[in-house]
């Protein structure tokens, strides 16, 4: 598997692919490994998905071995961002997830924590933090341990073109919210125009994954 990599002062690892099946593999060899990581050291694997092309790449778990090696009943899947629409609705990234990759796998129904579709996007923020919390206080998810922020064991971002990870677009006034976990937005700089979004401290710890020409796989240590 060809990459190069670029190691960032202890603090992560910057490798580029020569292509996306290169990554792609990378991806399902890294997910499945600190998935069994998670479970053996706490019983579960909480991750956080976003949308776009990583869904896509996620697909490879769907194959040998990692369809049978992995420990589905214990993960726990969460989004960093969703777009308040339908959860049919094409814009979904609740649907993509569950088109291409959720409905392929044996993860427990009631372990994929997406948002309600049917409020607005204050109020369906302010009920996927009360989920976020509440699985918190009965360690599903994990605690920072520089912060009272939620500590998923795994997070997986993609970024836009204009620079957007999660729902969080330069510039926004939706990067300077510290204080609650999830947030929302009417005014997006891109449809839809509701959306909620996992705040900038949660999403301090994560992986990149970029397209421009090249691969890159942007991994931030904990």
């Amino acid at each position: 598997m060809a990459f190069s990599s670029i190691s960032h002062n202890g603090r992560g690892e910057l490798r580029v692919y020569e292509s996306i099946d290169d990554l792609s593999i990378n991806l399902a060899e890294y997910i499945a490994e600190l998935s069994e990581a998670s479970v053996k050291d706490h019983g579960v694997f909480s991750i956080a998905l976003s949308g776009g092309s990583l869904i896509s790449m996620m697909g490879k778990l769907r194959e040998a071995p990692y369809n049978r090696t992995i420990d589905w009943r214990r993960w726990h899947v969460f989004w960093t961002n969703e777009r308040v629409v339908s959860k049919s609705h094409s814009d979904s990234n609740y649907k993509l997830a569950k088109d291409v990759f959720l409905s392929k796998v044996p993860v427990v129904p009631s372990h994929v924590h997406s948002i309600n579709d049917t409020v607005s996007a204050e109020e369906a923020a302010n009920e996927y933090e009360f989920i976020i919390r509440q699985l918190v206080r009965t360690r599903i998810v994990g605690v920072s341990s520089i912060s009272d922020c939620p500590k998923f064991d795994l997070i997986l971002l993609e970024m836009g073109p204009d620079g957007h990870v999660a729902s969080l677009f330069p510039r926004h006034h939706a990067m300077n919210e510290k204080n609650e976990w999830v947030t929302f937005l009417t005014d997006s700089p891109k449809p839809p125009w509701e959306r909620i979004t996992f705040t900038l401290p949660i999403v301090m710890d994560m992986i990149f994954f970029q397209r421009e020409g090249i691969y890159r796989d942007i991994v931030w240590g904990a």
